[in-house]
């Protein structure tokens, strides 16, 4: 007994020593690879808990043969992107065009950590003064409108004035073109929430309001009048609708409250 105890003993040891040389040997450590990597392999124990040849590259999750130690040894690290720029001007005064906001990616997911989100957002504007500082001429057409979304981009900083100045007008929507519908590109998914039939609240908020209100805004119509309006982001997203009332607060769900450009 004596015998066999010694002989237990030094396969311990045996076995201790090269465990030890294989968990320093073997593993992810020092391993960790971008993207899908055949050579980036190492016999050890797998995640799956199947001995032989794993994997420490981003692509051994996919193909579930990564090595024990993956996770540990190569922790997902997300996307960094920069703070969002300042609004850019409108593209062009006077009419309904485009302002833009980017960021920048500071460091690149690793290790299948969550990839960037979009780095350029933009958002229907009007100027209501040219390049040279004078004031467009009123025009009393058909109302330019985006989603309530664009609104929270406003800011003392760039307009003068408070967001919540204005006032907002209640419309029943009476039609609009199919081009609304179809509409998946970002920053005009919003139009898909417009309806033949359901009331609209649109607000009057800086910098599109003056003294005699917003383009559009129909405050001058009778209740029966049919009155015109325009999608910004995607001109052939129009339609006709009519005045409810006119609001100091808008009262609509989320989903159908619009602003005046």
């Amino acid at each position: 007994m004596g015998l066999l105890s010694v002989k237990q003993n030094a396969l311990l040891l045996v076995a201790t020593f090269f465990g030890m040389c294989h968990f320093s040997d073997g593993g992810c450590s020092g391993r960790c690879c971008q993207g899908s990597d055949f050579t980036c392999f190492t016999t050890d124990w797998r995640m799956d808990h199947v001995y032989g040849t794993c994997y420490c590259d981003e692509k051994c999750l996919k193909t579930k043969d990564c090595c024990f130690d993956y996770p540990a040894e190569c922790p997902a690290q997300p996307c960094v992107v920069s703070e969002w720029s300042n609004w850019s001007g409108c593209a062009q005064p006077c009419q309904p065009s485009f302002r833009v906001r980017r960021r920048n990616v500071e460091r690149l997911p690793q290790n299948n950590g969550e990839a960037c989100l979009s780095l350029e957002e933009q958002a229907g504007c009007m100027e209501y003064q040219d390049h040279q500082g004078q004031f467009c001429s009123q025009t009393q057409g058909a109302a330019f409108i985006t989603t309530m979304e664009y609104s929270k981009g406003r800011t003392h900083e760039l307009y003068g004035a408070p967001v919540d100045a204005g006032f907002c007008m209640e419309f029943k929507m009476e039609s609009l073109t199919a081009q609304c519908m179809g509409e998946n590109r970002p920053y005009a998914r919003w139009m898909q929430y417009l309806r033949e039939g359901y009331t609209v609240c649109v607000a009057c908020q800086p910098p599109a309001n003056h003294s005699w209100g917003c383009q559009g805004d129909g405050n001058l119509a009778e209740r029966n009048d049919l009155l015109h309006w325009q999608a910004v982001g995607n001109p052939p997203c129009r339609g006709t609708w009519r005045k409810v009332q006119r609001l100091q607060h808008c009262s609509c769900p989320q989903v159908h409250s619009f602003i005046f450009i």
